[in-house]
């Protein structure tokens, strides 16, 4: 359910991928990367991640989310390589028959994953510098969230 790309991530044909029938509704999120973080203006992201524990976590997530918050399909996406802004770096998807587990799972694995993937992310700053950033407010709104 979860896949690692260096290519755009294309949101549509994700989407398609999530029909069926029996959902009743559909969800999703897109992270893009932005100009801005903590007063300095960032020119690009670059993403490092160890692809084959993230994938082995990834599926942990998929499942802990599953049986929470019982859902047909789910799918997300994660960019690595150099990244401009406004590209996608994430995009999570989630059909299920009723929308608030949709809603509800979405938000869950979006949060997860975060926290607990090795994914790494540098950013290339206006004036020159570069920097791997911690994401603290992730990791602490993530697990605020976690079933127990």
């Amino acid at each position: 359910m979860l896949s690692m790309t260096t290519a755009a991530i294309d949101p549509d044909a994700l989407r398609k991928k999530l029909f069926d029938a029996a959902a009743g509704g559909y969800c999703a999120f897109e992270g893009w990367v932005r100009n801005e973080n903590d007063g300095h203006t960032v020119l690009r992201l670059e993403y490092e991640a160890y692809e084959p524990l993230a994938i082995i976590e990834g599926d942990k997530i998929f499942a802990e989310a599953k049986r929470e918050f019982p859902f047909l399909h789910a799918l997300c996406v994660h960019r690595t390589g150099m990244l401009e802004i406004g590209d996608c770096a994430v995009w999570v998807g989630v059909a299920s028959p009723h929308r608030d587990e949709a809603f509800r799972a979405c938000r869950y694995i979006i949060d997860e994953l975060k926290v607990r993937l090795p994914i790494w992310k540098k950013e290339h700053y206006a004036d020159g510098h570069s920097g791997w950033v911690n994401c603290e407010r992730c990791a602490q709104h993530g697990r605020a969230g976690s079933p127990t």
